[in-house]
């Protein structure tokens, strides 16, 4: 990252970095700008996001930085159903990131010009992006209309993965047709403990997503929003209560002839105001929606297993250190088969000390993992602590496996698991 930046104020025919042409100036929001450029050597269209620095403070930028990347890292996902990273570059101080091109526009104007579109296909789509991001341990927190972008083909594609790694990202001041206003217009998708989040409700879990994609098939469904008309800050304040306490007007849903019915099961499912209520994985989802074979299920979870020939390993897909792979029994201090897993901290002694700089949901005693006797890996909430009343202390958000919240008496876990730890993600594998 530049400690300097100049302001760029691009237009159609510029050049950037000396290889991509401006060809269309796609759009702007309050971090960045998006282009259609063409590469000069290979002649193929790309879309090109420049995120402004010129206008960000030293500490907005290392911020802003460490979502660059990660929004970098999630697009390198292996899927059909994400929009797809190409490279990441620096132009006059500014990140830039070059992205697949999707032609046909955002699923609103999609769905929005063509009454005939089919909504299933497009739900099930959305589905497989969610699933590929979930197996690698990503949420995406701002899924939205907007945030589906369509392929040549028509294939759905999930884009703008900015949120996948900060928590804390300020909610673009918008209305829900881009243009400025009293309210913001991703709101009215979050689920309610991303909203209001409570003590242990900011561990960040599938689930999150789920209900966002309730909300928003039922918008493309009856072009209105499940908790209520939105015409101000009055209106969105009575919207998140309603979906606080479950008020959606199913009766319009059911009315519109054949997708309400079709989806009523699955939207009831996934707008739940309790996390644990919900439907909680993208194949619960699916499962409830008619089938196709358009899709190989299971292949992104089974490629991600392995044999376990040697050991069992735990790789950071979110987090600050982002790709870090830890053997588990390299990790073994003598022969105890205990490991103590917690944030980074002089204060505390964790085998495994997980590095938390830009959230503060880690536990500096968070969790404990054990192997038996037969070398199965177990994973227990809390650790030992000779000061706590009964010997031993929970951690404050919770552990989770896949979306299960861990008790003390735990769990075991297969490769293949995703890990929760506040807002990091491990995922087990086998070697």
């Amino acid at each position: 990252m530049s400690d300097t930046t100049e302001k760029c104020d691009f237009k159609a025919g510029d050049s950037i970095a000396g290889k991509y042409s401006i060809e269309k100036d796609l759009g702007e929001g309050t971090f960045g700008r998006v282009f259609k450029v063409k590469d000069q050597q290979s002649g193929h269209m790309y879309a090109l996001k420049l995120f402004k620095f010129w206008e960000m403070s030293p500490k907005e930028r290392k911020t802003m930085f460490a979502r660059f990347e990660m929004e970098f890292e999630t697009g390198q996902i292996e899927s059909r159903y994400l929009v797809k990273s190409i490279e990441h570059g620096l132009v006059m101080g500014n990140p830039f990131l070059v992205m697949e091109f999707c032609p046909n526009g955002d699923l609103r104007q999609f769905a929005g010009g063509r009454k005939n579109a089919d909504l299933v296909k497009i739900g099930r789509e959305v589905l497989y992006g969610l699933k590929d991001l979930h197996d690698s341990g990503k949420i995406h927190r701002d899924l939205k209309p907007e945030n589906v972008l369509l392929k040549s083909n028509d294939t759905a594609a999930l884009t703008d993965f900015g949120l996948t790694g900060d928590r804390r990202k300020k909610i673009t001041e918008t209305d829900l047709f881009g243009k400025p206003a009293l309210f913001a217009g991703t709101a009215v998708y979050m689920a309610p403990e991303q909203i209001k989040p409570k003590n242990r409700d900011v561990t960040v879990l599938p689930t999150m997503d789920i209900f966002a994609f309730g909300v928003m098939m039922y918008y493309l469904i009856t072009d209105k929003f499940p908790f209520g008309e939105l015409n101000d800050q009055d209106d969105l304040v009575k919207y998140l209560r309603n979906a606080r306490e479950d008020r959606w007007n199913r009766e319009i849903l059911i009315r519109k002839h054949p997708y309400g019915k079709i989806f009523y099961r699955v939207i009831s499912g996934c707008l739940k105001p309790d996390f644990r209520d919900r439907l909680q994985t993208t194949d619960s989802v699916l499962s409830l929606l008619p089938r196709d074979n358009d899709y190989p299920h299971g292949d992104s979870n089974d490629r991600h297993r392995g044999d376990v020939v040697n050991g069992v390993l735990l790789r950071v897909m979110q987090g600050e250190e982002h790709g870090a792979v830890y053997k588990l029994k390299e990790l073994l201090r003598g022969k105890s088969g205990v490991i103590t897993v917690g944030r980074k901290d002089v204060s505390a002694d964790n085998i495994f000390p997980i590095t938390e700089n830009l959230t503060s949901y880690i536990s500096r005693k968070h969790c404990t993992l054990e192997m038996d006797a037969d070398h199965q890996w177990f994973i227990r909430d809390g650790q030992w602590d000779r000061n706590a009343a009964d010997g031993w202390k929970n951690s404050l958000n919770g552990t989770f496996v896949n979306s299960t919240e861990v008790s003390f008496d735990g769990m075991p876990i297969r490769p293949g698991d995703i890990i929760t730890i506040g807002d990091v993600k491990l995922r087990v594998e086998g070697y």
